[in-house]
C-alpha cells in the first residue's frame, strides 16, 4: 500500500513538473511546439501528393498499395493531432513522436522523388517502395508460405534451445555439481560463432530443417543458460533464510522463491537469444535450408530480381519486429510487479 501511495505521488510531482514548464514557456515557443504536431501531417500529405501528382521518369505509374498505406498514414497523424487537443497528457505523446514520423515521411517522399521521380537511384538495384509493394502483393502466395516455413524453422530451434537452456542454466546455478560439468562446456561452445558449425551440422544432420534447428537452437542455449545461471546466483541470501523459517523445502525454495525471483535476467536472455535465433535463422535458409524468407532472398537474387528480393527483406524486417514485440509482451506481463503493477 505505502509502494502505491509513493508511485501516485511520483506522478502527480512529474505531471506538476511538466505544468511548471509550461508555464515558463514563451508564446512563441508553445506556438513552435503546436506546429511541430501537425509536422508529419503536413510533410505525409505531401508525399501522398507527390506520389499520385507529381510527374515520374519515364512515364512510370505510381502504386496504388503504396498510396494506399501513405493515405493510412495520413489519417494516422490526423488521429494523432485530433488526440493532443484531448488532454496535456495525450499532447505530450503526440508531441514526443511527432520529429520521428515527420523523419519518416521526408526519408519516404526524398526516396520516392529520387527513385520513381527523378530516376537518380536506378533500376535493377534501387526500385522504387510502391514497385516493391506491387512485387509483394503478386507474389503474395509464395511469400506466405515462406513466412510458415521461417516461423516454423524459427519457433522450433528457439524453444528447444530455451528449454535445454533454462534447464542447464537453473540446474547449474542451483547446484555446484551441475555447474562443474555445465561451465566447460559453456566456455568451449559460447566462444564460437553458432554460424561456425553450418558446414558440418548440414553435413551429418538427417534433414536440412532439423540441422537448421540445431543451429538455431545452439545460438540461444548460450544466453539462455548464462542469463538463468546468473540469476539464480544472484538471488539474496535472505529470500532462503525467509523461506526456510517458513518450512519450506529445497525444491520448494527452486521453485516458489529462486526461478520468480530470477526472472528478471532469464528474460534477458531469452531477449538475446531470439535476436540470436533470427540472425542464425536467415543465415541457414540462405545456406542450405530449401524453403523460408532467407532462401527466398537467395533465390531472388540469383535470378536478378531484386524487387521481389527488397519485398522478403522487408517482410523479414516486419515479421522480426512482431516476434520481438510478442516477447517484449509477455516480459511486461510477467514482469508487471517491477513496474508496481498488480
Amino acid at each position: 500500500m505505502a509502494e502505491q501511495t509513493e508511485i501516485k505521488n511520483k506522478n502527480i510531482s512529474e505531471r506538476e513538473l511538466s505544468i511548471l514548464e509550461q508555464k515558463d514557456l514563451t508564446k512563441r515557443d508553445r506556438f513552435l511546439r503546436r506546429v511541430t504536431i501537425f509536422l508529419p501531417l503536413i510533410f505525409s500529405v505531401l508525399h501522398l501528393l507527390e506520389h499520385l501528382y507529381y510527374p515520374g521518369a519515364k512515364a512510370f505509374k505510381p502504386s496504388a498499395v503504396y498510396a494506399g498505406l501513405i493515405g493510412l498514414f495520413v489519417i494516422f497523424n490526423a488521429v494523432r493531432v485530433v488526440l493532443s487537443y484531448l488532454s496535456f497528457r495525450a499532447y505530450e505523446k503526440v508531441r514526443f513522436k511527432s520529429a520521428l514520423y515527420t523523419a519518416m515521411a521526408i526519408l519516404l517522399m526524398a526516396y520516392d522523388m529520387a527513385t520513381l521521380k527523378y530516376g537518380i537511384l536506378a533500376l535493377p538495384y534501387f526500385p522504387w517502395i510502391g514497385r516493391v509493394l506491387d512485387a509483394m502483393v503478386s507474389d503474395r502466395d509464395k511469400l506466405w508460405e515462406c513466412v510458415y516455413h521461417s516461423l516454423k524453422l524459427l519457433f522450433t530451434g528457439y524453444f528447444a534451445g530455451v528449454s535445454i537452456g533454462l534447464a542447464c542454466g537453473i540446474l547449474a546455478g542451483w547446484s555446484k555439481r551441475v555447474n562443474y560439468w555445465v561451465q566447460p562446456i559453456i566456455k568451449v561452445l559460447g566462444a564460437i560463432p553458432t554460424t561456425t558449425y553450418m558446414p558440418i551440422v548440414m553435413i551429418l544432420a538427417s534433414s536440412l530443417f532439423g540441422g537448421a534447428a540445431f543451429l538455431i537452437g545452439l545460438g540461444v542455449w548460450f544466453p539462455v543458460t548464462i542469463s538463468a545461471m546468473t540469476g539464480v546466483q544472484n538471488v539474496q541470501k535472505h529470500y532462503y533464510e525467509a523461506a526456510e523459517t517458513l518450512g519450506t523445502g529445497k525444491f520448494g525454495i527452486l521453485t516458489r522463491v529462486v526461478i520468480p525471483a530470477s526472472m528478471p535476467g532469464i528474460f534477458t536472455g531469452l531477449t538475446q537469444g531470439m535476436s540470436i535465433a533470427c540472425i542464425t535463422l536467415v543465415v541457414a535458409e540462405m545456406m542450405g535450408v530449401e524453403a523460408g524468407l532467407g532462401w527466398y532472398i537467395n533465390w531472388q537474387k540469383g535470378w536478378g530480381d531484386f524487387t521481389k528480393m527488397y519485398g522478403a527483406i522487408i517482410l523479414i524486417c516486419i515479421t522480426f519486429i512482431l516476434v520481438n514485440s510478442l516477447l517484449e509482451f509477455i516480459r511486461k506481463r510477467v514482469l508487471r510487479w517491477q513496474d508496481g503493477g498488480i
